[in-house]
């Protein structure tokens, strides 16, 4: 559970009050909260069909990944990415998630209905390289279209 509640820390500490976040969080029953974006990392979600490809390559290149979520459904998933990257980032179909928006971030360790962790975090603040996540997303994607050719 160490390393649960150290994500949990690292978490919280993007919001004003991080002890009256985790108090709150650990008693939600649905175990999630809402998170500002911008402070420690900005989100970029993609479309899970694009997604899962992009996830796969990237762990065929890294040894640690940045945390990765995945919305109910499965039909979108983010990636967490240093702050400044989402008022940056160009891509079709790529939301984003930076400075001035929040997001639904469930307690690392525990499961919930909903929103879900793929990669939690582990509370070290690592975060996916955008230039890597977009150059996996390149492969994905070139995978995807060969498959559809084929």
């Amino acid at each position: 559970m160490t390393g649960a509640k150290t994500a949990v820390e690292w978490l919280a500490s993007v919001t004003p009050d991080p002890e009256a976040c985790r108090w709150e969080w650990e008693r939600n029953p649905l175990g999630v909260a809402l998170l500002p974006a911008g402070r420690a990392w900005d989100v970029l979600i993609l479309p899970s069909e694009l997604g899962y490809p992009t996830l796969d390559v990237l762990t065929r290149i890294l040894d640690q990944l940045g945390p990765v979520l995945v919305d109910f459904g499965d039909s979108r998933m983010g990636f967490l990415v240093p702050p400044g990257t989402a008022s940056r980032w160009i891509g079709t179909g790529i939301r984003t998630a930076g400075a001035g928006t929040w997001i639904v971030v469930p307690y690392p360790g525990r499961s919930t209905g909903g929103t879900r962790w793929l990669v939690p975090p582990d509370g070290s603040g690592t975060l996916t390289d955008p230039a890597l996540l977009e150059l996996a997303m390149h492969e994905a994607a070139a995978g995807l279209a060969t498959r559809e050719d084929g």
